[in-house]
């Protein structure tokens, strides 16, 4: 079944609400906003990369208070360990049984600190979380809920103390962005008192209409020329020069999956080429391991990228209206 205009037209009418609405507390950010958004409804997580003091926290609350769901903040530390996160059993000597005591992570948004600064073994908790979207103890298995979405962040400047995210694990976030300094007239706003503190936001939809949202976009029709277009972006970035490491196939995946939620949240029921170009900066770059003599150089992964963009030919509208 696919996606019917008048429910494009909803999504997109409901997406822009719940963006309006995270955009009151977090001024000026959009675009990463509706990055953000469209990571959650494509069932996919975010890697924020950016100074501390940007609003990181404030957009995760902000998220979960326009979704009504439930939100959770972990400050990675060096000695936090994976228990810290996912939970552990604990004996009830009244009972004389274990009981489970849920961590951090069984919640709709789960912002994680700093998630360089712990333990790999830590940070491959979460990930497997992540991933599974469940968490394992003592041989049982719990469901963390939907919708869930995890925003990690990194401080690209401060690297004392870390521990890089292998490659990987970096190709388990569906992108990568950061939230960056406001604008002028947007710093003024915030200075004047214009964002509105995130306890005080309305709810747009509830968690269940959420899950509802993704299953459309999920249902969203991409045509064989635009999957074709995926295909050799992909292609282009494991053969350019500068690249040791190109796109896996888990990140072609991930692309076409935030292609439809982006052709649904503009109120189409098909993908076009330029949804795929939207993001692909986003979705891809984090997956690129670049040879050190290009990194020495200054070539960064966003470059690359765009450079991938330049060189690739989409399909025309001719050709996609034909396929159609």
């Amino acid at each position: 079944m696919t996606i019917t205009q008048e429910q494009a037209t909803w999504f997109a009418q409901t997406f822009s609400q719940i963006a309006d609405n995270v955009e009151r507390a977090v001024l000026g950010k959009r675009r990463v906003v509706e990055l953000v958004l469209t990571a959650m409804l494509s069932d996919g997580h975010v890697l924020l990369e950016d100074v501390p003091g940007t609003g990181k926290t404030s957009l995760a609350r902000a998220v979960a208070q326009s979704v009504q769901g439930t939100n959770t903040r972990i400050q990675f530390t060096p000695d936090l360990l994976p228990g810290d996160i996912t939970g552990i059993t604990v004996y009830d000597q009244k009972t004389g049984r274990f009981e489970f005591h849920a961590g951090p992570v069984f919640a709709n948004i789960v912002l994680a600190d700093e998630i360089n600064r712990a333990s790999p073994k830590t940070q491959s908790a979460l990930l497997e979380v992540m991933e599974e979207g469940r968490v394992t103890i003592d041989g049982v298995s719990r469901e963390v809920g939907v919708p869930f979405l995890v925003l990690a962040t990194q401080n690209p400047v401060e690297q004392a103390g870390t521990y890089r995210l292998p490659e990987a694990q970096l190709d388990r976030f569906l992108l990568r962005t950061s939230l960056g300094y406001p604008d002028h007239a947007a710093t003024v706003r915030i200075l004047d008192g214009a964002a509105v503190a995130t306890a005080d936001l309305r709810p747009i939809v509830t968690p269940q209409a959420l899950v509802g949202m993704a299953d459309l976009a999920a249902t969203v029709y991409v045509d064989a020329l635009v999957l074709d277009y995926i295909a050799r972006l992909v292609d282009a970035t494991r053969s350019a020069d500068e690249v040791r490491l190109g796109v896996s196939i888990r990140g072609a995946l991930a692309l076409t999956r935030a292609t439809r939620t982006r052709a649904a949240a503009q109120g189409r029921t098909y993908a076009t080429p330029d949804d795929v170009k939207a993001l692909a900066v986003a979705v891809l770059s984090h997956r690129l391991i670049l040879h050190p003599e290009a990194e020495f150089d200054g070539v960064t992964a966003e470059a690359v990228i765009g450079q991938v963009l330049l060189d690739v030919a989409p399909p025309t509208q001719r050709e996609s209206e034909r396929a159609r």
